[in-house]
C-alpha cells in the first residue's frame, strides 16, 4: 500500500518557513526562490486538507495546527538527519544511541565509567547531550534520557538506577573545627541555590530541624557542577549529591558541614518512549548502566 508521506522537499520548505516565520528567509536557507518556497507549502496544505500558515500584508504566520505540526515536521527531520550522519560516519557497521544527559552526573559519573562500556559493546556509540529542564521526547531527537526526578513520565518507560541524597559542603576554610554548623552559624551562611531546584534548601533544612530566614536567597546556579566550583572558591555553603563531589572531598577541597546525607526524594533514572522499547542497542546500554549503578551502590 503506498503511504501518504508528503514529499520532503515540501517538508524541508515548510520546517524552514516555520522556523524563519518568513518565506523569504526560507528560500535563502534552501537557496531557492521565495515563489518555490510557496509552491511547495501549498502544495503541502493542499495535500493535508489543512491551513498551515495564515498569510496578510505582513507577512505570514502559523496557524494552530501549523505551529503543532511544525514542532513534529521538525523533529522528525532531525532524525532523518542525524541518521543519515550516522550511516556516513558509521558505514555499514554498528549502532549508536542519542542520550540526553542531566550534566554533572554525565561528566561526573557516567563518563569515567563509559570507557568499560565500549570494551564490552565496541559496535555502539553513545552520544550526549547535555538537558537540565524537563522535555517531550518527540520534540527532541533522543532515544533515552538519564533523568533525574519522582516520576512516572507518560508514554515512557523507565529503568531505576539510584536514589539521590544531599550533603552540605564548603571550603575548609569556610568550616568550624567541629566541622558542624551550629543553628547559628546556620545563620550567617551564604547558601549557593540551584536554579531547577528553588526548594532544595528548604526541604533540606526542615529534614534536619533547622529553620533559617532567607533561605531560598543567595546566588542562583544551574548545574551541580557551578554549586561545586563555587563553594570550592569560598562563595558559600552548597547542596549536592555526595557522589558528585567525591573526588573534591578527598582531595580536600571541599568538607562537609552536617552530619550525614539527606535524602531529596528524587532518583535517577534512565527513561525512553515506550516505542524505543525493545532495541537492541538501548537494552544493552540500560542493563550495563543498572549493573554499574549496583556496583556503585554496593562500594558506597
Amino acid at each position: 500500500m503506498r503511504r501518504k508521506i508528503p514529499p520532503t522537499a515540501a517538508l524541508s520548505a515548510f520546517e524552514a518557513a516555520a522556523r524563519h516565520q518568513s518565506y523569504t528567509k526560507a528560500a535563502q536557507e534552501l537557496a531557492v526562490t521565495q515563489s518555490a518556497v510557496c509552491r511547495q507549502i501549498g502544495s503541502l496544505e493542499s495535500f493535508l486538507g489543512v491551513e498551515l500558515f495564515r498569510r496578510s500584508s505582513r507577512g505570514v504566520a502559523l496557524t494552530e495546527a501549523g505551529q503543532s505540526y511544525a514542532r513534529q515536521v521538525r523533529a522528525r527531520l532531525d532524525e532523518v538527519e542525524r541518521d543519515a550522519i550516522e550511516l556516513m560516519a558509521r558505514g555499514s557497521e554498528g549502532a549508536s544511541l542519542e542520550l540526553g544527559v542531566v550534566p554533572t552526573f554525565a561528566t561526573k559519573w557516567l563518563l569515567p565509567r563509559l570507557p568499560s562500556f565500549a570494551k564490552e559493546h565496541a559496535g555502539i556509540q553513545i552520544h550526549m547531550t547535555a538537558e537540565t529542564r524537563p522535555f517531550l521526547f518527540d520534540e527532541r531527537p533522543f532515544d533515552a534520557a538519564i533523568h533525574v526526578g519522582t516520576g512516572p513520565w507518560p508514554g515512557t518507560e523507565s529503568l531505576f538506577l539510584m536514589d539521590e541524597s544531599m550533603i552540605a559542603v564548603c571550603a575548609p576554610a569556610m568550616a568550624p573545627r567541629r566541622r558542624v554548623f551550629s543553628r547559628a552559624e546556620w545563620q550567617q551562611q551564604t547558601l549557593l541555590q540551584q536554579s531547577t531546584r528553588p526548594y532544595a534548601w528548604r526541604d533540606w533544612l526542615t529534614a534536619n530541624g533547622l529553620h533559617i530566614d532567607g533561605d531560598m536567597a543567595g546566588p542562583r546556579f544551574e548545574l551541580f557542577s557551578m554549586l561545586t566550583e563555587a563553594a570550592i572558591c569560598g562563595m558559600g555553603v552548597a547542596l549536592v549529591p555526595p557522589f558528585l563531589v567525591q573526588d573534591e572531598l578527598a582531595r580536600g577541597l571541599l568538607v562537609s558541614v552536617a552530619q550525614g546525607p539527606v535524602p531529596s526524594g528524587r532518583s535517577y533514572f534512565l527513561i525512553y518512549p515506550q516505542r524505543k522499547a525493545g532495541g537492541a542497542a538501548l537494552g544493552a546500554f540500560g542493563d550495563w548502566l543498572t549493573r554499574q549503578a549496583k556496583e556503585d551502590l554496593a562500594r558506597r
